[in-house]
């Protein structure tokens, strides 16, 4: 009987060991899990433009630098466009 508990507290301590070294374990997501696609049809000459500049600023992960500049220019124009109470020509008068 003795032999079994010292076996199953070593089981457990070995699983407690294992968990606690294991990466996916202790670490907690950063970003969010992506589900939904955006798909965007470009001419020849648009994935030129897009692939030179790719290769002269030395992108390599296209979808993030896509994701990157098209969410930064909708907050940019989002700052600017806040709701306001009165009209922009009511305020200058």
């Amino acid at each position: 009987m003795e032999y079994f508990c010292a076996e199953k507290e070593a089981i457990l301590y070995t699983m407690s060991t294992k968990k606690a070294k294991s990466p996916k374990a202790t670490t907690a997501r950063t970003q969010p899990v992506r589900h939904s696609r955006i798909v965007c049809l470009v001419s020849d000459e648009e994935m030129k433009i897009i692939d030179d500049y790719l290769k002269k600023y030395r992108i390599n992960n296209k979808s993030n630098w896509m994701r990157e500049t098209l969410l930064s220019f909708i907050y940019k124009n989002l700052d600017e466009d806040y709701p306001t109470l009165f009209g922009e020509h009511d305020m200058r008068r």
